[in-house]
């Protein structure tokens, strides 16, 4: 009984905002997509630089960087008791893989935009 009601409302619903509604009745300007006040013209995909994406995959690597730090950070004097050398060495040794990778990226000139 719930689910013929459901079907009997949204198709009243529907045959209603045809039979009632303004379709028609407004210009056009106004059923043109608001872009911050210019009038949408041209196309409205424009292909980016494959730069842009390089630095984007970049940034989510070295946030992960940070999501895996903040962890180690929060439990780190609790576990500095145990053995606190090679949790450190993990985390440097971490780092400077990380570090690689962003000289890496600074050397292929990654993060120009210009060029």
């Amino acid at each position: 009984m719930l689910g013929i009601l459901a079907i009997l409302f949204s198709a009243g619903m529907l045959i209603g905002s045809v039979l009632l509604g303004q379709k028609g009745k407004r210009p056009a300007i106004k059923d043109t997509p608001y872009e911050c006040g210019m009038l949408p013209i041209g196309s409205g995909n424009a292909r980016l630089s494959v730069r842009f994406y390089l630095v984007a995959m970049l940034f989510i690597l070295f946030d992960i960087e940070v999501v895996f730090l903040y962890p180690w950070a929060v439990v780190y004097k609790d576990m500095l008791r145990e053995n606190g050398g090679m949790i450190l060495g993990a985390m440097l040794s971490f780092m400077a893989i990380l570090f690689v990778g962003y000289l890496y990226a600074v050397k292929k000139h990654a993060f120009d935009w210009k060029s």
